[in-house]
């Protein structure tokens, strides 16, 4: 007899319910509410439409509980850094803001003048990235809403208050704000004091597998339960839960959570936190059973989906399937750019973009939906090399193998490309790695499943599939030079 999950797992761009029946053999996952995400602009502010995510996360609860009653628990697990705030009775004051909003513009540089980059990252080890919640709540220093807040809360933390009536934040996404201690696991007071930010936004922590609470009355009305059912923190940063979920026999593995963004790095027990990190801007975030998930951003498939967006309302290309083939005949390494360019990362015409980076260095520019397919898709590959190669020289842990996990491990051309790119096997898989990893974290917390991320994952060898990809012998030189050409630093 299996014990039902929901593994509420909210994407940049899309959000997902699934309903995980685990039993100590096995774990099956069954979709049963997908809806999309996505920025609304209000006035000249990017925000999130917050509210109909809490919706569709009932809806979602609601399709669940229809087949399993008994669901015993629910977890939620989202993108990082982006947060609601709320005043004295509990309201929510205002519509989160999305982390590609330009508000933070020059805020980065005033903060890390003031608190210095070296006691930031000694504090906190993450890396410098615009949109950090340390950057945004700085953004909002002397407006009303600020002043009114009273708690803050990430994402998923905000939408298991609404169910529960209890805040408070989970420690794998806590660790995204750069405004928590790396070694100790706690709120920095010092870093929250010297930013001027106010202490009584920061609640008590929860760690993985910890209760959050039961669902409210009018919530059990909501989605068709008279039942009390608990909600579990699970690694509530989504690349938590996703690492969680990758099937790795034993520690020399690197890992690329492939989706919006690529979350490219290994897993340690602890920190790294030398100057040598610091310049190559690592993070080290908090994993699953006190584990580091010490890795950089890569831009990811957003470069993609931003030209397809583009294509498609220019009615030029709209099925990918067709176009990751024809990218496939493309000529290998015509055009590589670095992804992390800061020029892509707010929404807008990326095709242009693209092609105004490749002129700029002096590349031919590719030519139509399918050449700029295998551009993007190249330069990710070769992101991803740069990326596994830094984080083996600077952690000292030798790899093995590259999991890639998420939505990119169906992208076929992107695994074979990492693989040669890396010279390193490819196991792609499991696509719905987050979800696997929420809903794990769940199981254990309700004594269905026992032991530690090793247990976890062999269950996942013995039930799931992947595909391995071997790299292709003869291209190292050509992916050396495309990394000269792009400006990225080989490894």
């Amino acid at each position: 007899m299996s014990t039902a999950v929901a593994a509420v797992d909210l994407g940049a761009a899309s959000g997902r319910v699934m309903l995980a029946e685990v039993a100590r053999d096995g774990v099956t996952l069954t979709e049963v509410h997908r809806f999309d995400n996505g920025p609304v602009r209000l006035l000249d502010t990017l925000h999130w439409d917050v509210l109909r995510l809490y919706a569709e996360t009932l809806a979602g609860l609601r399709a669940a509980l229809h087949r399993r009653p008994d669901l015993a628990s629910v977890g939620i697990d989202s993108w990082a850094v982006d947060y609601g705030l709320l005043d004295a009775t509990g309201a929510l004051v205002g519509n989160p803001v999305h982390y590609r909003d330009r508000r933070t513009d020059g805020v980065p540089e005033r903060v890390v003048g003031a608190l210095g980059a070296d006691h930031l990252y000694r504090t906190t080890g993450l890396q410098l990235l615009p949109f950090n919640t340390l950057f945004q709540l700085s953004a909002e220093l002397g407006t009303p809403a600020l002043d009114r807040a009273q708690t803050m809360l990430l994402v998923p933390d905000l939408l298991g208050y609404w169910l529960t009536g209890v805040a408070g934040s989970e420690v794998t996404n806590a660790s995204t704000t750069q405004l928590l201690d790396v070694r100790t696991r706690e709120w920095s007071t010092d870093l929250i004091e010297r930013a001027g930010l106010p202490a009584r936004l920061f609640g008590p922590l929860r760690q993985p597998g910890d209760p959050v609470g039961e669902l409210r009355p009018e919530v059990r009305e909501a989605v068709g339960t008279d039942r009390s059912v608990p909600v579990t923190a699970v690694g509530s940063h989504d690349t938590a839960s996703a690492v969680a979920a990758v099937p790795a026999e034993d520690d020399r593995f690197a890992y690329i959570s492939c989706g919006t963004w690529s979350l490219v790095g290994v897993e340690l027990p602890a920190p790294v936190l030398t100057e040598a990190s610091r310049a190559a801007n690592f993070t080290n975030e908090a994993g699953v059973d006190g584990t580091v998930r010490y890795l950089r951003n890569v831009m990811g498939l957003w470069l993609l989906q931003e030209s397809l967006r583009v294509w498609r309302a220019q009615g030029v290309a709209d099925d990918l399937t067709e176009l990751l083939a024809a990218a496939a005949r493309q000529p290998s390494l015509a055009a590589v750019v670095d992804p992390d360019d800061p020029v892509f990362l707010p929404p807008g015409d990326m095709p242009a973009r693209l092609a105004k980076a490749c002129a700029r260095q002096g590349q031919p520019v590719p030519d139509g939906p399918a050449a700029m397919t295998r551009c993007i898709l190249d330069s990710l590959a070769l992101a991803h090399r740069v990326a596994v190669r830094q984080a083996q020289r600077l952690s000292g842990r030798d790899v093995d193998v590259v999991h890639v996990v998420g939505g990119g491990a169906r992208n076929e051309l992107l695994c074979q490309l990492t693989a040669d790119a890396c010279g390193l096997p490819v196991v792609a898989g499991p696509v719905e790695a987050t979800a696997l990893g929420n809903a794990l974290v769940q199981a254990r917390a309700l004594g269905v499943l026992d032991g530690g991320l090793a247990e976890l994952r062999g269950l996942l060898r013995r039930t799931g599939s992947t595909r391995t990809y071997r790299p292709r012998t003869g291209s190292e030189a050509a992916w050396r030079a495309a990394a000269q050409r792009a400006g990225l630093a080989d490894g």
